[in-house]
């Protein structure tokens, strides 16, 4: 009776073990799809960063450029001579 309680009590340890192991092993199927969904995510903003960084020097043109034609258009309303504007930018 005694090696009886014994099989009885491994078994349900055995039983247990298995259930936390069919757990465990769903709990890390989750924790990879989320770690892979993070480095997708992960990808997404260094590409947009990348952009952002490669083209600063362009768009930083671009912006000097428009404000300064921004203050030749304020000087022209305001009745400045465009010719002299021309000729000192």
């Amino acid at each position: 009776e005694a090696k009886s309680k014994d099989i009885t009590g491994k078994s349900q340890i055995k039983a247990k073990s298995e259930s936390e192991l069919v757990e465990t092993k769903t709990s890390k199927e989750a924790a990879m799809v989320e770690l892979e969904q993070l480095s997708n995510y992960n990808a997404e903003l260094h590409s947009s960063c990348d952009f952002v960084t490669k083209n600063f020097e362009l768009r930083q043109t671009a912006r000097d450029e428009e404000v300064e034609a921004l203050k030749q258009a304020k000087a022209i309303l305001s009745g400045a001579d465009f010719a002299a504007l021309v000729q000192t930018a």
